[in-house]
This record gives structure tokens, sequence and C-alpha cells, in this order.
């Protein structure tokens, strides 16, 4: 009768029944088969609501989605654009790093291709770059600040894995960059390949662009450095974050009206909401799961399957790619991590490290056929077909493919500035 139920609820779930539904659902009544009458959910809703560091999740979201519907993604694409447009392929950078900075405050994918790629699209044809080139790039690049501090993604794997969030800020930055090097280098040497012609730097221009995005530049610094000076907290650093966007966007810029406030709040809250339900209703469902041994059956298995820990990482690479295509990110960190946590501890895998795999990979799945999110928002935004989003995509997974071997097979590149905060210990 339990494994009919628990059929019914996966068939269900393919109809579109909530995923949280599902999940506290399985939850209660395989913890009712074995007689054990065990509030399982509801204890997991309380230990979230008692936990300090969620406080910081609804805070950089509200703050996201006040930057999101003022001008910020307009005044940074013109301030990148006037620092780094006469590079070769310098618009192409200008793209990347813009979409990786707006995503990593937002947390969002989808908003950075609406806001962000809105903009870049028609500047990058208007260049002279490739119509499927430019494609790729924004429906590629709507993830890329996922490894980004104060990404939303990051803090959720955390608290999940029990890490140290501020050594896991640390750890993305070198991969993040990694990344934006990479896919540079390739927009480089498509920009010149295409005789895209790199702008000449305008003094007065720069300046300009400065002085308009003024408010913008500086939170980054203020918030990376008063985490890491030890001033300020991270839930501090939220906090710090919601006010400065809201002054800078509603009392200063007048970008955004004070009237839509009530508006901005409760679309962003459903997002936490959202996100903290299913969080409940999963940690619920992975009590279950340790009771019934099923993490220590699935690493049974696997000792047999994969004699060493670089197996086992390219095995998780290609089950994480599988994961980040069908499911979006906040599921997959909160329904995957707790299984696979232990498992890599066995092999001897660094917690931090595990964590900036896991969210390259579900970075890469975001853009990857069949049911990439970004490819269906891209193609809602731009009204092109999924068929030429898959290939107009593929050269850009490709290289981020690249990236996350070097991230996987070289620990250094997300360890070495956590070894250099805590002064060369051993991660």
């Amino acid at each position: 009768m339990i494994a009919v139920l628990v059929v019914l609820a996966l068939v269900a779930a393919l109809f579109g029944l909530p995923l949280f539904l599902v999940l506290a659902f399985i939850a209660l009544i395989s913890f009712a088969a074995q007689d054990i009458a065990s509030p399982a959910v509801v204890i997991e809703m309380l230990r979230l609501a008692s936990s300090p560091m969620l406080v910081a999740i609804p805070l950089f979201t509200f703050a996201g989605a006040i930057f999101a519907e003022g001008g910020a993604p307009r005044r940074l694409v013109a301030l990148s654009r006037e620092l780094l447009g006469w590079l070769p392929g310098g618009l192409s950078l200008v793209g990347l790093l813009t979409c990786a900075l707006f995503t990593a405050f937002t947390g969002a994918s989808g908003v950075t291709i609406v806001a962000v790629g809105g903009l870049m699209l028609p500047a990058l044809v208007k260049a002279g770059y490739p119509q499927r080139y430019s494609l790729g790039l924004v429906t590629t690049s709507g993830s890329l600040g996922l490894l980004f501090p104060p990404s939303l993604p990051l803090i959720l794997y955390a608290y999940v894995a029990g890490v140290n969030v501020d050594e896991l800020f640390l750890a993305g930055i070198g991969p993040g960059f990694l990344l934006i090097l990479l896919l540079g280098l390739y927009g480089a040497r498509r920009g010149t390949s295409a005789g895209v012609p790199a702008s000449r730097p305008d003094r007065r221009r720069a300046m300009a662009a400065v002085r308009e995005a003024a408010w913008e530049i500086p939170l980054p610094f203020l918030v990376l450095g008063g985490i890491y000076s030890g001033r300020i907290t991270i839930t501090e650093a939220a906090s710090l974050t919601a006010l400065y966007a809201l002054v800078a966007e509603v009392v200063i810029y007048r970008d955004v009206s004070i009237r839509k406030i009530p508006q901005i709040v409760q679309a962003s809250m459903i997002l936490v909401a959202g996100i903290l339900v299913i969080l409940a209703a999963a940690f619920g469902f992975t009590n279950y799961l340790v009771d019934a041994e099923v993490p220590m059956t699935i690493l049974d298995w696997m000792r047999g399957a994969f004699a060493s820990k670089w197996t086992f990482l390219l095995a998780l690479n290609c089950f994480l790619l599988i994961v980040g295509s069908l499911m979006d990110i906040f599921s997959a960190l909160i329904v995957v991590v707790p299984l696979i946590v232990p498992i890599a501890q066995d092999y001897g895998v660094n917690l931090t490290h595990l964590g900036i795999i896991f969210l390259t990979n579900l970075e890469i799945g975001y853009s990857t056929p069949p049911v990439g999110l970004n490819l269906f928002i891209s193609s809602y935004r731009f009204n092109r077909s999924i068929g030429e989003l898959y290939r107009a995509s593929l050269p850009w997974i490709g290289i981020m493919l690249v990236a996350l071997a070097l991230v996987t097979y070289l620990p250094g590149i997300s360890l070495f500035l956590v070894e250099a905060v805590r002064g060369g210990g051993s991660p």
C-alpha cells in the first residue's frame, strides 16, 4: 500500500503537483509505515525558523528584486561597456561580467536574461556579432553569477551541507572568474573573426558612466569587505544590502516608486516562502532516508562501483548535469545535497569544494538541453525556437564543461583563497 501511494505521489508530480507536497507526503507516509508518529516536516520548519543564517535569504532576495526593478541593469551595462569595450571582444566581456554581477545579487537566472539580456542582445547584434553567438551568450550567461557572493544558492548549500558560508563565498570567487575568463577568451576570438571593431576608450564617457553608477559600484566591496574583515555577519550584510538597495533605487535614483515596494516585497517573499517550504519538506524526507539507512546503501554500492575519488567525481558530475537540466536549482540543492554529502565525505572530498562542484554543474544545467530553464526563458524573451537556442548554447556549454573539469580535478582553484584566509591551514 505504501509503495502504491509513493508511486501515485510521483505520478502527481509529473502532472504538476508542487514538489514540497510530494516530499512531505512521502516523508509522512514513510514514517507512518514504520509506526513512527513523527511530525518531521513540522520539526524541520521549527528548526528553519530558529536558524539565524536563513534571515539573510529574504533580505538578499528583496535587495535583488529592488535592483532588478530599477535602472541597475542599464547602468551596469553602460559602465562595463565604457571600461571594457575597447578590448578585443570587449562587448562580450561586458555581457559576461554584467550578467554575473547581476545574478550574484538577484540569485535568479531568469531575471538576468530578461533585464540584462534584453539590453545586451541588440547591442551585440548591432556591433556585428553573429546572431546565434549573441543568443548563446545571453542565454548561458543568465546563470553565470551563481558562484559569486552573496548568491542565494551559495547560502542555501552552506546551510544544507553544514559548511561555513564565509568560506563558501571565498571558494566561489576563483571558479567564477575562471568561467568568465574562458568564456571571455572565446568571445574575443569570435569577435575578432567576425571583424567586430573594438570601441575607442573615451575618458569623459567613462567618467560619466562611473558617476551614474556611483551607488552600485561600492556595494560588493562594502558587503564582502564587511564580512571578511569580521566587522559584520552575513545576516548584517544582508540587512545592509537591502537597506542600501532601497535607498539607492527609491530615494537617490528614484527608479522605483515607493508605491511599488509592497508589490516587490510580495513577489520576492513568495519566492522565499516557496524555498523555505520545500526546504522543510525535503529535510523531513531526508530524515526518513537517514533512518532507513538509504545513504549507507548507496555508499556501499558506490564503493564497489567507483574505486577512487576521481571516478566518483566523474560520475557525480554526470549525475548533477542531468539533475541540473531537470530540476530548478533550489529543489536540487535541498533534495540532492543531503544524500551526496555523506558519500562525498567517505571519498575524502572537501565539502566546500563539493559545493562549488555542485553549483557549477547546476549553473551549466540551466542551459543544458532538453529542459534547461534558461533555454525556455530565453525562448520566451527573444521569441526564438528552442531548437535554435539549443544550437546557440552548445559552444558555450562546451567551454563551461572544460571549466567544470578544471574546478573538479584542481581543488586549489576553489580552496586557495580559503587556505589563504585560514593562514595556510589544510582544507
